[in-house]
């Protein structure tokens, strides 16, 4: 079997960016994926308890997992290595399309796993390091940090942004603005404003 795996670290991100990345990639290379595992999970949590963590006890050999990039499995070297580590005991294969990174049973594809683990946790410390720097500077400065007290996040923003798709795919599916409100866990009021905004009724 062929899985496509993607990961985002809160609800404020949507997951269709990477599902779309994976899914062009597979039509390109006539890959059928056969099963998405959708998650939103910071990757610093142990995969154990992520549906990663499931996924890994279940594959079989041969299976292949896809994913965007080698930092979605997880956001340390040392578990990407365990992870990495369970896949080629289990004999199966892991691909990343940005790293363009291919796990296999040879020594050639262990020495890229630990590359590719590095370079991913410098990276993100890297990002890490600017943003403390950035904010310090920003703070030397004078500048205020963070949401101005008194001042609530636009509901419509903060929690529907990326889900436009799939609250086009439920209102055409016949389903109340009400019982959309409630899976993607705004009020109706809310619901209705952002339809009408964003013009997704469907014709």
């Amino acid at each position: 079997m062929v899985f496509g795996y993607i990961r985002v670290s809160s609800d404020k991100q949507t997951t269709e960016n990477q599902k779309f990345e994976i899914s062009r990639y597979c039509e390109k290379n006539g890959v059928k994926i056969d099963k998405w595992v959708e998650e939103k999970n910071s990757g610093a949590l142990n995969y154990s308890k992520r549906k990663l963590g499931k996924l890994l006890k279940n594959i079989k050999r041969n299976d292949t997992i896809i994913c965007s990039e080698i930092s979605r499995l997880g956001r340390n070297l040392f578990m990407i290595m365990e992870i990495l580590n369970i896949c080629m005991n289990k004999g199966c294969q892991v691909w990343t399309i940005k790293d363009n990174y291919r796990l296999g049973d040879d020594i050639q594809s262990k020495i890229l796993a630990f590359a590719f683990g590095i370079s991913a946790e410098i990276e993100r410390n890297l990002i890490s390091q600017r943003t403390r720097e950035a904010l310090a500077r920003k703070k030397a400065e004078g500048i205020s940090l963070g949401r101005p007290k008194g001042k609530k996040t636009a509901p419509c923003k903060h929690k529907l942004y990326g889900k436009e798709n799939e609250i086009f795919k439920l209102l055409n599916k016949g389903c109340s603005k009400k019982k959309i409100a409630k899976k993607c866990g705004v009020d109706r009021n809310t619901m209705a404003k952002f339809i009408a905004t964003t013009k997704l009724n469907p014709k």
